[in-house]
């Protein structure tokens, strides 16, 4: 029994570990360049695009416009993304529910 106390000490750091991981990912940014500085895209660790810039030489004054159009597209695929991705993972995991109590896995 003092091994199966121990494994669920190890799995609890575990967790708090990732949980710590995931909320530094969440805190990191980048952005992606094309058409030589033309289009740009900033995202945040789990994918969220918090900004799109296109260059008003490539439109007239729609250029806003298309831009939000663009982060509001992402923002709906990203979420029903996130909802397959959460529905596959229910499905892949529904037997291990009552194995280890109280255990959250970092999905």
């Amino acid at each position: 029994m003092k091994d199966l106390g121990k494994i669920m000490q190890q799995a609890q750091q575990m967790q708090a570990k990732m949980q710590e991981a995931q909320e530094k990912i969440e805190q990191v940014e980048a952005e992606g360049v094309s058409g030589a500085g033309l289009v740009k895209v900033r995202l945040k660790g789990k994918g969220e695009m918090i900004a799109v810039e296109i260059d008003p030489s490539l439109m007239g004054d729609e250029a806003e416009i298309l831009e939000d159009l663009i982060k509001a597209a992402h923002a709906d695929a990203r979420k029903r993304l996130d909802e397959e991705v959460e529905k596959a993972m229910k499905e892949a995991t529904s037997g291990m529910g009552g194995m280890m109590p109280g255990f959250k896995l970092p999905f």
